[in-house]
């Protein structure tokens, strides 16, 4: 897949790397398995920058509203997540409303998940200075002052400028298309 951001472009940015004792190209070959036989799958995820039913679901339908897709891309980091490699078993877009989760799709040391019907490789660098968060109290500030320390994902919207003369870029290297209902919580039986 080629990534080429306009601006206006939203997308959804995580850091990402071993994921309940998963490393994550074990991850990529299991998640496009779960694509190619559920049709989706569920990239799981934790914290509460991008909470699915206050964060990620507006910012997606307002964008799927105005006829865009929106996308997740990922950075790949070295990481040390041994949470315990636990499946979720239901699914809420809701909060109210849960179901059983396809037997074809495995998520396991989340508590939600984006929904996703796609995942390529890419390697395209981007600046985060170049974009800002896209939803919430800190709506329009720099994704680069916003993605520090702890966090480690955020709805954003790509809006190139000036480039800052300290700016770093990082590197792109996954990419996926994001689905309704967009974010689910999650919970084991």
């Amino acid at each position: 897949m080629a990534l080429k951001l306009e601006p206006g472009d939203p997308f959804i940015f995580m850091k990402v790397g071993v994921h309940a004792r998963e490393p994550l190209k074990d991850i990529i070959e299991r998640k496009r398995k779960e694509i190619a036989n559920a049709g989706v799958s569920f990239w799981g995820y934790g914290g509460g920058t991008c909470h699915p039913l206050t964060a990620v679901q507006p910012f997606v339908k307002e964008y799927v509203n105005n006829g865009l897709n929106v996308h997740l891309l990922m950075q790949e980091i070295t990481s040390n997540h041994w949470a315990p490699p636990v499946r979720a078993e239901e699914s809420s877009a809701d909060g109210v409303r849960w179901e059983k989760i396809h037997p074809d799709i495995n998520v396991t040391g989340s508590r939600y998940a984006l929904v996703i019907d796609s995942l390529d490789l890419i390697e395209e660098p981007i600046s985060l200075d170049q974009a800002a968060v896209g939803v919430g109290r800190l709506k329009g500030s720099k994704a680069d002052s916003y993605i520090r320390g702890h966090v480690d994902k955020a709805c954003l919207v790509y809006a190139p400028g000036e480039t800052k003369p300290d700016a770093q870029s990082i590197v792109l290297r996954l990419a996926a298309r994001v689905v309704a209902p967009y974010a689910v919580l999650l919970k084991q039986s």
